[in-house]
């Protein structure tokens, strides 16, 4: 199997590695992630062999590449032994080169946050770390089910900064009760920690969670959509008067502190996909695929010790299914996309009468080079200017 073209988007964005540690203390009610409970206790060593097995098949498939970001995600991955977090950085190295200046981030929360282990992850070789800090309120903290306090939360942000030079914390907003004053008065506190990056996601109410019963039997209530929009404008002048720009539609950064990883997904990168219920895109010399693996972890443990690794579902996407999925991913970004790639990916270019009927409404934006991108207009109602566009 031949590594990709110089001409396909993946030789752009890189080559990133996720690996989906599914474990947490507590199921938040908001939380539609692939993420489990197990109070008996996790084998780490076993479930480290499994990924390792996975690492390598999936090493098999895609030769030629250079890691240029590492994400262990979750699930809470702080929950693992620095150990565990060693073992798996090393067999990523063992199976691909890994550039010098990769960026390797681990997710953790902060009821987990120990100085001792961060200690041990960045010695393991992490070098960034995203905090799911979610409020600094301490009762919003308690209606999201979330196993830390706010003083906890400030702690792990100090510890975290201590020990990485460069972070990252998660909050959510458009809460219930919430009004764009308390959301200023909070999200001024997280500016005032915040060393270079956040990520600021408006709550939604997802199928399948507490939530959602929640919402459905009329005891749960969030911000209407012309609240949530004041909390979204909140959002972006707040942060853009502190320097830390959104570059993406929920993400904040100063400029270069950008999440290399997150980027490389929504410039439509090339990613392996590991552990239970992660997605990949891989790009062969039959098409791009997209790949999941078993959900259970469970599960997933027992088909890799059979088969040598997890995935249940491969699917080679079509021109059409890639070039719509660029134009979704690539929109969400302040840097907007180049219409000729996705002319590439499609095999016909975008509509010229939809693009210039949506320049002229003020909700896309020409910029140099050709590219267009959402304006401060067009991104709080994107998915209608995605489907404007692709129609």
């Amino acid at each position: 199997m031949t590594a990709p073209g110089p001409d396909h988007p993946t030789r752009d964005a890189g080559f990133g590695v996720y690996l989906h540690w599914p474990f947490c203390a507590a199921k938040c009610p908001y939380c539609d992630f692939n993420s489990h409970v197990r109070h008996g206790g996790i084998d780490e060593p076993r479930y480290l062999d499994a990924f390792r097995a996975e690492i390598a098949h999936v090493a098999d498939r895609t030769p030629g590449r250079t890691v240029t970001s590492i994400f262990l995600g979750g699930g809470t991955p702080s929950l693992m032994q620095p150990a565990t977090v060693a073992g798996l950085l090393d067999a990523v190295a063992r199976h691909w080169p890994v550039a010098p200046d990769a960026e390797i981030t681990l997710e953790a929360n902060p009821s987990s946050v120990e100085a001792g282990r961060f200690r041990g992850y960045r010695a393991a070789g992490v070098n960034r770390v995203s905090l799911g800090v979610q409020a600094l309120d301490d009762a919003a903290l308690r209606s999201l089910g979330r196993l830390h306090d706010v003083a906890q939360a400030l702690d792990a942000i100090r510890v975290a900064q201590a020990v990485f030079a460069r972070t990252s914390f998660d909050l959510i907003y458009a809460r219930s009760g919430q009004t764009p004053a308390l959301w200023r008065a909070e999200l001024r506190e997280a500016l005032a920690y915040a060393a270079e990056h956040l990520s600021l996601y408006q709550l939604t109410i997802e199928p399948g969670t507490p939530f959602h019963g929640l919402a459905a039997a009329g005891r749960l209530v969030i911000p209407d959509d012309e609240t949530g929009r004041a909390l979204y404008d909140v959002t972006q002048e707040l942060c853009g008067q502190a320097g830390l720009p959104a570059y993406e539609i929920s993400n904040h950064a100063r400029p270069g502190a950008e999440s290399r990883h997150n980027l490389l997904y929504w410039r439509y990168g090339e990613y392996a996909g590991i552990g239970p219920g992660a997605h990949g895109r891989l790009v062969t010399d039959t098409g791009r695929l997209g790949t999941v693996t078993e959900r259970s972890p469970e599960a997933w443990l027992a088909r890799v010790e059979r088969d040598g690794h997890g995935v249940v579902e491969t699917e080679t996407l079509s021109g059409a299914d890639q070039a719509d999925e660029f134009l979704v991913m690539g929109l969400r970004l302040a840097e907007g996309i180049d219409p000729a790639r996705y002319a590439a990916l499609k095999g016909r270019p975008l509509n010229g009468n939809r693009i210039g009927m949506l320049v002229g409404d003020g909700l896309l934006e020409r910029r140099p080079g050709g590219r267009i991108a959402a304006s401060a207009r067009g991104a709080p109602v994107l998915n209608a200017v995605v489907a404007e566009l692709a129609a």
